[in-house]
C-alpha cells in the first residue's frame, strides 16, 4: 500500500464512533460523523502530517469516554436483552445502572475507570439509601460492562482485572441499607384476594398457587403447552426464565391444580388460558369501569402486578405480589417433602445436572404433586 495515502475516517459500529488509524494504532474521534469527530480528526492528521507520517507521541489524545462507553454498550444492551421480541427483566437495571456512572464519571476516560473509582459509586450509592442487594447488583453490571469493552476492544483488559478486585458489599460490613427477604404470602389473605378477582385472575392466582409456577409461567399458559396424558399433568412453558441456558422446565400439575385449570383448557389451544380480555367482560357485566385502552392477549408482569394490588387494597388485605404464591408453595414442598422436592418442582436445578439425576428428580415431583397439587 503507498506510503503518501491519507488514512480514511471510519466507523467503528461496535461503538458507534468514528475512528482513524495512525502507524498501527487506532484512535477515537467522539461520534460518527459529528462536527467534533470530524475536527478531531482534521487536527491529528495535520499533526501526523507535521511529524513525518508519524505519530511521536504514543498515548490516544482521543480516548472513549465513560459517556461514550455508556452508549455503545446500551446499543449492545437493548439488543442483547430481549426474549421472543420483548426486552427482558434485565434491561431495566441495566439502564439504571448505566445512568448512575455516566452521572458521575461521564468525561472520564474509559481507561482511567479504576477500582477506587468503583468504591466510590459503591459508597455514592449507599448515601443515596440503596439496599445492599441491589448495590451489588448495579457493580455487577459495571464489571459485565467493562468485560464487554474489553472484547470489544475499547478498554485495555488490564481495566476490567483491576475491577474484580472489588468484593461486593457482605452483610453487616458495610452501612448499606438491608432488605427483608420476600416471605411468603398467607392463604388467608390469598384467600381474600380472590373474591375481588375476576375468574380469569382467579384461576391464574390458583393455579399458580397449587404449581409454583413462575407468574410469567402462568400469564403465558395456553391449551396446547399441557401434557394431560399421566395423572400428573406436565406443563412445558414455551417461554421461561432460562431457556437461553438450554434448560428444560416442566411444571407439575396434580389434582388441585388440575381442578382449577379444567375450565380453562377447552378454548382454542393456542390461546392463553386466563386472558384479560375475558376478565374485561366479566367487570363490564358486573358494570364496572374499565380501561379498554391497553387490553392484550395476556397479562402482562405489570398488569398482573396492579391488579393484584388494587384486589388487595378493596380487600382490605397486606399488598402481596405474585411471586409470593411461588414462595409459599416452595415453602409448604420443603417443610413436607424436602429440599430436594422443593427445589426441581420450582425449576432451580443447576444446568449441568446429569440426566439421571434430572430424570429421578422429576418422578420425586410427580409424587410430590400427586399429594399436593
Amino acid at each position: 500500500m503507498s506510503t503518501r495515502r491519507v488514512p480514511s475516517y471510519r466507523l467503528h459500529k461496535p461503538s458507534g464512533r468514528a475512528v482513524v488509524t495512525l502507524n498501527g494504532q487506532d484512535f477515537y474521534l467522539g461520534r460518527w460523523q459529528s462536527a467534533e469527530s470530524k475536527a478531531e480528526y482534521d487536527r491529528l492528521i495535520g499533526q501526523w502530517l507535521a511529524q513525518g507520517r508519524r505519530i511521536q507521541n504514543s498515548g490516544n489524545p482521543a480516548q472513549i469516554t465513560i459517556t461514550e462507553l455508556v452508549a455503545a454498550y446500551w446499543e449492545f444492551a437493548r439488543r442483547y436483552y430481549t426474549k421472543h421480541g420483548e426486552p427482558t427483566g434485565q434491561l431495566p437495571g441495566v439502564k439504571v445502572t448505566l445512568r448512575w456512572l455516566r452521572r458521575a464519571y461521564g468525561p472520564t476516560p474509559a481507561a482511567d475507570f479504576s477500582p477506587l473509582a468503583l468504591r466510590s459509586l459503591q459508597q455514592q450509592m449507599i448515601e443515596a439509601d440503596l439496599s445492599r442487594r441491589y448495590i451489588n447488583d448495579n457493580c455487577g453490571r459495571i464489571k459485565r460492562l467493562f468485560r464487554w469493552a474489553v472484547s470489544q476492544e475499547l478498554v485495555p483488559v488490564e481495566v476490567y482485572q483491576a475491577l474484580l478486585t472489588v468484593p461486593g458489599l457482605k452483610r453487616g460490613r458495610s452501612n448499606a441499607r438491608e432488605t427483608l427477604p420476600v416471605p411468603p404470602v398467607s392463604w388467608e389473605h390469598v384467600e381474600a384476594t380472590l373474591r375481588e378477582l375476576s375468574p380469569p385472575l382467579q384461576g391464574l392466582v390458583k393455579f399458580a398457587w397449587f404449581t409454583g409456577c413462575r407468574p410469567a409461567e402462568a400469564r403465558l399458559l395456553r391449551p396446547m403447552d399441557v401434557d394431560r396424558s399421566g395423572k400428573v399433568w406436565c406443563y412445558r412453558p414455551s417461554r421461561h426464565k432460562t431457556e437461553h441456558y438450554d434448560n428444560e422446565r416442566r411444571v407439575f400439575i396434580g389434582p388441585q391444580a388440575q381442578q382449577v385449570l379444567q375450565p380453562w383448557l377447552s378454548r382454542d389451544p393456542e390461546a392463553f388460558c386466563f386472558s384479560p380480555r375475558e376478565a374485561v367482560a366479566f367487570r363490564r357485566r358486573h358494570k364496572q369501569r374499565v380501561d379498554l385502552r391497553h387490553i392484550q392477549s395476556h397479562y402482562t408482569k405489570d398488569s398482573l402486578n396492579l391488579a393484584i394490588r388494587r384486589a388487595c387494597q378493596r380487600a382490605g388485605v397486606p399488598v402481596w405480589r405474585p411471586n409470593q404464591l411461588r414462595h409459599a408453595c416452595g415453602t409448604e414442598i420443603r417443610r413436607k417433602f424436602g429440599l430436594d422436592a422443593a427445589q426441581v418442582v420450582l425449576g432451580h436445578a443447576h444446568a449441568d445436572v446429569t440426566q439421571v439425576y434430572a430424570e429421578r428428580n422429576f418422578r420425586l415431583a410427580e409424587e410430590t404433586m400427586l399429594a399436593i397439587g
